[in-house]
């Protein structure tokens, strides 16, 4: 695996990425993170690191597109873990949970693709088309077997002379 991908922040509160010799926006560190990239964020004056900061600024960013996840309720509470003796279990909890959550998210995917393997989709669609065939012959049979009306008759005289 490549080095630990180095971001600095300067100011202007512009952030440059020394990899790729290049500025880059909230989304593009939104990308790293969805690509699985390891990086640090560092603040060009200080040399402090604010990776974490900088991911906070990409969900409040998301956030505010209306990609919510986090409902008032839930931001509140997570708040007032701050002053509380048990912060350090909340953050091992909430990461905890994250991980069970992805790891059954992930579970859930790889069922579904066997499933898919299992039976393709042109089965799935030939199926589909095959009960349609079969509920449009139930439905002839069942209105050939509706008494005629006197209107009807009519029509189908006309018909059979074609």
């Amino acid at each position: 695996m490549s080095d630990l991908r180095l971001i600095k922040k300067y100011p202007n509160r512009r952030l440059y990425d020394t990899q790729i010799s290049r500025y880059i926006t909230l989304e593009e560190i939104r990308q790293l993170v969805l690509d699985g990239e390891e990086f640090q964020v560092v603040d060009k004056s200080s040399g402090k690191d604010i990776t974490r900061s900088i991911l906070l600024q990409v969900i409040a960013e998301q956030e505010g597109l209306g990609k919510t996840i986090f409902s008032t309720q839930l931001l509140s509470r997570i708040i007032r873990f701050y002053d509380d003796n048990l912060q350090g279990v909340m953050s091992g909890y909430l990461e905890s949970s994250m991980e069970v959550f992805e790891s059954r998210q992930q579970a859930v995917r790889d069922q579904l693709r066997h499933l898919k393997e299992q039976i393709p989709l042109t089965q799935l669609i030939d199926k589909s088309k095959d009960n349609a065939n079969l509920w449009k012959a139930l439905r002839e049979d069942f209105l050939k077997s509706l008494p005629l009306r006197s209107g009807d008759e009519k029509g189908s005289k006309g018909d059979k002379s074609d």
